[in-house]
């Protein structure tokens, strides 16, 4: 019984958090700086595939040229508090969510969002990191551990079966769910703005889902190799992209592909259900 009650207490409080009006207007914020950081990582790896540029195409190198443009340092940390917030409303989901698939999917973005927000807030205090580094020191670590192998190559096929939903997701359109569920009237799809942004975010999900596929190949091979320097993160998925026959338009396209994710993901910011 006292369990039962716990249980509603909590459900009661998380949904309390994910109806609260300042959680969601700051919600909707993260989304918009999912979208300026996918910008900034497309247009890297642009500039990487036609030898402009030498930045990291990842969220790290997104946020380093956030944190060098003026007044970078305060946008960092409005960006903290969005991500952490958006991260918030994703957990309550885990409490509220009708389905097991909508809490799972809670509880998972909402560790990758709060993931975000601690990184952002390090470059938000001067510091900086690399994506890269960070994916190699973890693989490191997993690599020594007991079964460590297996459980790399486990990850990387996680990693993969992510990067072809997105494909899946953007080619039969099904993220339209989301926006229209939002839009009420069904503005989302109609008209030539919603028609530019279902096809921004086709275009981007397809995009994403290329790079983490790519990611989660190269991780498989750090576990069947043992080789943690091949699980080098999204900035080495998308240099190996580029080092392919035809790899610098295949980045060009990929990388465009990623800045229309973000376009996407400012538009999903006024039109999302939350």
């Amino acid at each position: 019984m006292d369990t039962t009650i716990a249980k509603n207490e909590a459900k009661r409080h998380a949904g309390k958090a994910n109806e609260h009006p300042a959680v969601k207007m700051l919600a909707r914020g993260g989304f918009v700086v999912m979208g300026i950081l996918h910008i900034l990582i497309g247009w890297i790896a642009v500039q990487i595939a036609t030898g402009s540029g030498g930045g990291e195409a990842s969220n790290s190198g997104a946020l380093s040229t956030i944190a060098d443009a003026p007044g970078g340092q305060i946008l960092l940390w409005v960006a903290v508090v969005a991500l952490a917030a958006l991260g918030l409303w994703r957990l309550s989901q885990l409490f509220v969510g009708e389905e097991a698939k909508d809490k799972a999917k809670g509880g998972v973005l909402a560790v990758v969002f709060f993931s975000l927000a601690f990184t952002t807030a390090t470059f938000a205090r001067g510091s900086s990191t690399s994506d890269g580094d960070t994916a190699t020191d973890v693989t490191a670590k997993v690599l020594e551990q007991p079964w460590g192998a297996v459980l790399v190559i486990i990850a990387g096929l996680v990693v993969l079966g992510v990067g072809v939903y997105n494909i899946w997701n953007g080619a039969t359109k099904k993220f339209k769910e989301d926006l229209e569920a939002g839009a009420g009237s069904g503005n989302v799809g109609s008209g030539n703005v919603g028609s530019a942004i279902v096809g921004a975010g086709m275009a981007g999900y397809i995009a994403r889902g290329i790079a983490f596929s790519i990611l989660g190949i190269l991780i498989v091979i750090a576990g069947w190799k043992s080789d943690p320097e091949q699980a080098a993160g999204l900035d080495a998925a998308l240099r190996t992209l580029g080092e392919q026959p035809f790899g610098a338009v295949l980045l060009v396209i990929v990388g465009v592909g990623l800045a229309l994710y973000g376009i996407y993901s400012i538009a999903r910011a006024r039109y999302v259900k939350m």
